[in-house]
């Protein structure tokens, strides 16, 4: 999946909102609560949730990752589309 762009379209933008713990391989953890990402369309499921997350962040020696309290919300992007030259 690529990482989701805001367009200066009429049709409606979605976000997720959702908290996640991350545990890494080689020890240590990442968590975060009520963190938010656009995301393409009205739903998204947690696995591809999960694997936006880790590139998004660009995260190496990912072990496990769990997405607890996903809730999607209309809301614009924050993203700016990149321009392509």
């Amino acid at each position: 999946m690529d990482v989701p762009a805001a367009s200066s379209g009429t049709a409606r933008q979605h976000r997720v909102v959702f908290d996640f713990e991350i545990d890494f391989s080689n020890g240590g953890g990442l968590q975060a609560q009520e963190f938010r990402l656009d995301i393409e369309g009205e739903d998204i499921a947690e696995a591809a949730l999960a694997d936006y997350l880790v590139r998004d962040l660009r995260l190496l020696k990912v072990g496990q990752v769990r997405i607890l309290r996903k809730r999607i919300i209309a809301e614009p992007h924050l993203r700016v589309a990149e321009v392509l030259s």
